[in-house]
């Protein structure tokens, strides 16, 4: 493709970029170039200039949604916490917020009372985790009983409860069902000897029978004598 003037090039560009979904080059294409020719840039230069530009687009893009999908009930950092209420816990801050923890597959537990920060935290170390590209959910323990206890209803609980193992784990989705409780039964003798005779007639119930059943009730006991 020789010979376009400025006007085709960006139609073309303009369409290939919708094609290839690149919003950012289509947006920011002349503007760029424009900058481009005053500061006597190479082509390579732009080129590479423009890709970064969608790629931090692209990126701001995916922060943005997982903080979305995490329905947190508010936004609160890291760095807006007053570390010097609590001796220490700059360091561990600093540590928690670098997500190790979770490729570790290691659980976090906030404790202390009413007013400390718990709650800044949690949402703050989310926020950090959305920041890195993970997928994050904020749910407080009554919101996730009422869910499970929903899908539970609906059959579907082992459709919610989907758990991913731990790296370095092979990556296989797991499944977490409730536990069948064990059926307990009891058991009758089916008869007691007493002088050589059987309690129980032929052609009576089994003595075995489920529990929260009816146990049919043994004739009484006949002695010839």
């Amino acid at each position: 493709m020789t010979g376009l003037s400025d006007t085709a090039a960006l139609a073309a560009i303009g369409a290939a970029a919708r094609e290839l979904k690149l919003p950012t080059v289509r947006a920011d294409a002349a503007r760029m170039a424009e900058t481009a020719v005053r500061e006597r840039q190479t082509h390579l230069a732009y080129l590479a200039e423009i890709l970064a530009a969608e790629t931090d687009d692209r990126a701001s893009r995916r922060r943005a949604r997982r903080i979305g999908e995490a329905r947190f009930p508010r936004l609160k950092r890291l760095a807006d916490f007053n570390t010097d209420a609590i001796p220490g816990i700059a360091a561990q801050l600093a540590t928690l917020a670098t997500g190790a923890w979770i490729d570790a597959g290691q659980p976090v537990v906030l404790i202390g009372d009413s007013g400390t920060g718990k709650t800044h935290l949690l949402i703050g170390l989310g926020l950090a985790a959305c920041e890195q590209g993970r997928r994050v959910r904020y749910a407080t323990t009554a919101q996730l009983v009422n869910e499970l206890a929903e899908a539970a209803d609906g059959r579907q609980l082992s459709r919610v409860v989907a758990v991913r193992p731990p790296r370095p784990a092979p990556a296989r989705r797991t499944r977490l069902r409730p536990p069948r409780p064990a059926r307990s039964r009891t058991a009758v003798p089916d008869h007691h000897r007493t002088g050589g005779e059987s309690l129980h007639r032929p052609g009576d119930q089994p003595a075995v029978q489920r529990v929260g059943s009816r146990l049919p009730r043994p004739p009484a006991c006949r002695r010839d004598r």
